[in-house]
């Protein structure tokens, strides 16, 4: 009998070295992360939080996952990977804070045919920047390196994120007719409509490394700005009083996210006059043709996140966002009815 050569791991595509080394190399940027509640570091087979110590006596816990769609095309395409971590953080931490939620700590997961550790590494880190910019620890994930599932430079990512409300501190909660309509501004495209963006762009004729028509930098690096952290001004909103319900502006738009956050009977009233449409917007509508009520529901428009706030403390709690570094625009209010209802039109 002749016996055949043993076979290893890292011959059929896995190298658990390379994971190893992975993780020696984050360790750092999860540690910077830390904030009371955690437990232990990276390493375990479980990541441990522990509730009392992060301050809360009667907790609920509010669970959220996301990825950053087909904006991850645009980061591997080009190899600019700084942001897309931020990304992943703010998609989950974002909508956290708008059940009345603090994010607690972040998981992420993830995948790619072959590791290669630097572009990780810089993912990965992000990822740690977008934890500190929410006040959320990155406890734990999980790398898979799975050849032959993923072509050679691609790679997935999702996030998992966990915070907690005081029991009856919950949102949305109180909002009524009159509420005013605070809307805080976007950074960019954030992380929906990428699949809209990218076929804007292939009709454009431009390639990622061209000037961006709307902006410094080439337009791969332009349509990757990261996602705005709405957590901290947020969360010092809610703990100011008044802040009825938060309504964070992904998919589907003002026209689709706003209605979530109504109670039955009642509708939102918005003035397209009360903001600018940032230049990326005006030069997507503009290239793609896209009709108003097309942008409405695809894109955040300008705005990444409303608050519907009493009438009688608006003015105050926009004074504070403000302070926390937001731009606030005063963009409608609560009235009776349903839906989201526009007045004027998206000026660029």
């Amino acid at each position: 009998m002749t016996r055949k050569n043993g076979l290893t791991y890292a011959e059929a595509g896995v190298d658990i070295d390379a994971g190893n080394a992975l993780v020696e190399r984050i360790k750092p940027a999860a540690k910077s992360t830390d904030r009371p509640g955690v437990m232990a570091g990276l390493g375990g087979f479980g990541a441990l939080f522990d509730l009392k110590a992060a301050g809360y006596d009667d907790p609920v816990l509010v669970a959220a996952t996301d990825g950053v769609g087909t904006k991850l095309r645009i980061a591997i395409d080009t190899g600019v990977y700084g942001g897309i971590g931020v990304d992943l953080v703010a998609m989950c931490a974002n909508d956290l804070v708008c059940q009345g939620a603090e994010p607690l700590f972040f998981l992420d997961y993830f995948a790619t045919g072959k590791l290669e550790v630097e572009a990780a590494a810089t993912i990965i880190e992000g990822i740690a920047r977008g934890c500190a910019g929410s006040g959320a620890a990155l406890i734990g994930g999980e790398t898979a390196e799975m050849p032959g599932m993923y072509a050679q430079g691609d790679f997935d990512l999702a996030g998992f994120a966990v915070g907690a409300v005081n029991r009856g501190a919950e949102l949305p909660a109180g909002v009524s007719e009159g509420d005013v309509l605070l809307g805080l501004a976007s950074s960019g495209v954030h992380s929906n409509g990428y699949s809209l963006v990218r076929r804007i762009v292939e009709q454009s004729g431009l390639g990622w490394d061209a000037p961006a028509p709307f902006a410094d930098g080439t337009l791969g690096e332009a349509l990757l700005t990261p996602t705005r952290l709405y957590v901290k001004p947020a969360l010092a909103a809610i703990r100011a009083g008044g802040v009825h319900a938060l309504a964070h502006i992904t998919g589907g738009g003002l026209t689709e996210n706003l209605p979530r956050v109504l109670p039955d009977g009642l509708g939102a009233h918005i003035d397209l006059g009360a903001w600018t449409l940032p230049p990326v917007f005006g030069w997507l509508a503009k290239e793609g043709g896209l009709e108003q009520g097309e942008m409405l529901k695809t894109f955040n428009a300008g705005i990444g996140m409303v608050l519907a706030v009493d009438a009688g403390q608006a003015d105050e709690i926009a004074g504070l966002l403000v302070e926390a570094g937001e731009t606030v625009h005063r963009i409608g209010h609560v009235a009776g009815g349903q839906g989201v209802h526009y007045d004027g039109a998206l000026t660029a």
